[in-house]
């Protein structure tokens, strides 16, 4: 399969009071059709800087310096019209927060139309139709229900659905999934997870997931690589990353992975006959 994403390169920096900072130091990596990659990393290591510097989506205090971003052979980084084209048709963003990410004081509905009609079906009913199809592939019951509902009505769990629903809604090629289950409480993040997989294997979409959690880059991913400082340290597949880690950092993430043996020992222990 040929590649979908190519980064090359690339390099953002931030404008503080003090000067410049380099938030992403020359990464490069790329994504083939139907593959999920991971960049993972602690809270500012720059994952999700260089998400938003792909999309053309940073805030006013980052600005790219350098680098190349071509999406099917075409160069996007910087380009305007080019970016337009594919943001969001081609290439769709889930949204790391989606009481965030919804507007509180319009539907789901309405909101999920503006996706809808962005992709290019005209007409009310027809929007609508997409609309409802759009909440039945992500598991929300009742959809037409929901679609008329604020998103405060929701919980954390069906609103990353819609959000989901949302970036599904012009059958993109690549979807960028910014920490999809951070947000979520830890019971409902393993059904988004699953969610995720079994859209991406019935329409064989790509994926760029970035998170701070090892173990769901493990579950996810094809290939992951490891951010530290803007820069990345380690990659690899994903089997291989996780069981044999090379890097102190890589390790420290792994460290940092709930363990539930000496709980279950534990148990064990009192429950013990004696």
């Amino acid at each position: 399969m040929g590649n979908l994403l190519e980064v090359d390169g690339l390099q953002i920096e931030l404008v503080t009071d003090k000067g410049l900072i380099r938030a992403v130091d020359g990464v490069s990596f790329c994504i083939e059709a139907g593959e999920t990659v991971t960049i993972i990393g602690e809270s500012g290591s720059g994952k999700s800087t260089t998400a938003m510097g792909i999309l053309g989506l940073l805030p006013a205090d980052l600005a790219v310096l350098s680098g190349s971003v071509t999406f099917k052979d075409t160069e996007i980084l910087g380009k305007h019209k080019e970016l337009c084209r594919i943001r969001g048709k081609h290439i769709a963003l889930i949204p790391q927060d989606p009481m965030t990410a919804l507007s509180p004081v319009h539907t789901v509905g309405s909101q999920l139309r503006e996706a809808v009609r962005h992709s290019g079906v005209a007409g009310r009913a027809k929007q609508i139709e997409r609309c409802v199809e759009l909440l039945e592939q992500v598991r929300i019951p009742d959809p037409t229900t929901q679609l008329g509902k604020y998103p405060h009505q929701l919980s954390g769990g069906m609103l990353q659905r819609v959000l989901i629903a949302g970036a599904l809604a012009s059958d993109p090629e690549l979807i960028v999934a910014d920490e999809p289950t951070s947000a979520l409480d830890v019971t409902v993040q393993a059904s988004i997870l699953d969610l995720l997989l079994e859209l991406q294997e019935r329409t064989g979409i790509g994926m760029l997931v970035i998170t701070h959690d090892l173990g769901v880059a493990r579950l996810m991913s094809d290939r992951i690589y490891v951010m530290k400082s803007g820069a990345f340290v380690e990659d690899g597949d994903a089997e291989g990353l996780v069981n044999a880690p090379r890097h102190p950092y890589t390790r420290k993430l792994l460290d940092a992975i709930p363990q539930l043996g000496p709980w279950n020992e534990a148990i064990e222990k009192v429950e013990a006959p004696v």
